[in-house]
């Protein structure tokens, strides 16, 4: 299964809409690739998010028949109609065509998208889920692009990922919160990933830096805020130079006000 077909799984997942041998594909996959947790993370934020921001309502029966009537419509797979059309077939003429020739009996086939077809199936069960999803959590709320938008930090690790040139560096903290910087010159995008960071109080919240050079100098590269858990995927903004710690700071709401750090670092991830 390559990333894209994980992806795709991952909505489901935190649709809750997965059949039984999908969602066991999800979990193997998941254990065998550790790295593409971002998706997973990514999908359920942006459902959480939806399921926060909007009221439920019911949407109007006609609503739900329609989309339904649509996703029947789609062209079925051609397996299923070859095996209808070798079925279909009158007693009447196999009497007039004379001695009949016996050939080898077919195995069931069970009608699906095929190997090439990039799991066409299951993007569009995905899909249809995502409708429903929409339309249970506040009909015209929110348009399907907003649900199926990963936010612009998991945009840029993917980017990171994909490019020739991507590195990463991890670090564990005394308290336990597990962070690792992803970076690629080629994109000139950096991005922080971390796990387990506590929650802080109100009016309060997480800086990034570009610590650089032998001064140590301290380059304001953003604000963030964790989820519930304690997990975040940050992007940094500003470019990064090579050797460059990243590092994370407790600042007020909004950030340091004169553009320096007020507290050490609870985070640092050096990337040489």
């Amino acid at each position: 299964m390559n990333e894209r077909d994980f992806a795709d799984l991952a909505v489901g997942h935190a649709l809750n809409a997965l059949s039984e041998a999908d969602e066991r594909a999800y979990q193997e996959t998941l254990a065998g690739n550790p790295n593409w947790d971002h998706h997973v993370r990514g999908a359920a934020e942006t459902v959480a998010a939806i399921s926060a921001a909007v009221e439920p309502v019911e949407p109007p029966p006609s609503v739900r028949a329609s989309l339904f009537a649509r996703i029947s419509e789609l062209p079925q797979e051609s397996a299923a109609s070859d095996t209808a059309a070798d079925l279909d077939v009158d007693d009447e003429d196999f009497a007039a065509a004379g001695p009949t020739i016996t050939e080898p009996e077919r195995e069931a086939v069970t009608v699906g998208a095929s190997s090439g077809s990039g799991w066409g199936a299951r993007r569009w069960f995905a899909l249809a889920a995502s409708f429903a999803a929409v339309l249970v959590l506040g009909f015209g709320a929110v348009t399907v692009s907003q649900l199926f938008a990963p936010p612009a930090a998991v945009v840029a690790l993917q980017q990171i990922e994909d490019a020739p040139d991507a590195q990463s560096a991890s670090a564990t903290m005394p308290d336990g919160t597990v962070a690792t910087a992803h970076w690629s010159p080629s994109s000139g995008k950096s991005v922080l990933v971390a796990d387990g960071m506590p929650a802080l109080p109100e009016g309060k919240t997480y800086e990034l830096w570009f610590v650089r050079g032998e001064n140590q100098i301290a380059i304001p590269a953003g604000i963030f805020e964790p989820d519930a858990k304690g997990n975040a995927t940050a992007e940094l903004s500003g470019d990064m130079h090579s050797g460059d710690i990243i590092a994370v700071t407790v600042e007020p709401a909004g950030g340091s006000p004169d553009g320096t750090p007020s507290s050490a670092p609870v985070l640092a991830v050096a990337t040489a």
